[in-house]
């Protein structure tokens, strides 16, 4: 039979042990980043207008696809906006983005979004859907942008399926971006071409005024 002592120490041991997990809990919710401080670093190690307005678009359509799909929203959106933040100091593989994944593993960040973001390098295997939707609308998101520059309105609320996949074919247009890529993003989800450009289209949409596309639409 135990003695009351015993009974009393066992009973202190659990309520410190009680208290130790709330307080490794709290540290570990004040950890997360949230879309305020995703935003912070951003702009932290991003000083180029263009490069910020592109993690804005990233972030857009990953938003709609995670509310599309019924995935964690602001895991999606903080990873797309996060995709490219060292980009400007590491312009260059594979520093890029593997010395920025370094930077946000001691900020805690999931580890499934740190290895979509170096799957949309192609530094890591592209396994689960976050991975698989950032590679698909990262270089897709970029050239949108560019199909609503060179509208009269500079509006993404007036670019159409059929105007972008005719851009595409134009070697010459907006030659920076990966084209290649594009394709295989949408082959590696399974799905459509002009899907993917459809749904991009409708994220960047929700968003416009916040990534710098509203422009004049026409009405």
């Amino acid at each position: 039979m135990k003695s009351p002592r015993h009974n009393v120490s066992g009973f202190f041991i659990v309520e410190f042990a009680q208290e130790v997990i709330k307080v490794m809990n709290i540290l570990e919710e004040n950890m997360e980043i949230t879309r305020e401080k995703a935003w912070d670093i951003l702009c932290e190690y991003t000083k180029s207008e263009s490069l910020r307005k592109h993690g804005l678009g990233v972030e857009a359509c990953m938003k709609h696809f995670a509310e599309k799909l019924g995935e964690d929203v602001e895991k999606w959106r903080i990873t797309g906006l996060l995709h490219d933040f060292d980009y400007e100091q590491n312009p260059t593989l594979p520093d890029h983005p593997q010395k920025g994944v370094a930077i946000l593993k001691e900020m805690s960040f999931p580890e499934d979004a740190l290895q979509a973001i170096l799957g949309h390098a192609g530094l890591a295997e592209r396994t689960t859907n976050l991975a698989k939707y950032l590679f698909a609308v990262d270089e897709l998101t970029g050239f949108l942008f560019a199909v609503s520059y060179v509208r009269p309105s500079k509006s993404i609320l007036d670019v159409k399926v059929k105007s972008v996949k005719k851009k595409l074919k134009d070697k010459s247009f907006a030659a920076a971006v990966n084209r290649e890529d594009i394709s295989q993003g949408a082959q590696e989800l399974g799905i459509e071409l002009d899907e993917i450009i459809s749904e991009c289209i409708e994220g960047l949409k929700k968003e416009a005024e916040a990534v710098g596309l509203y422009g004049t639409p026409s009405e």
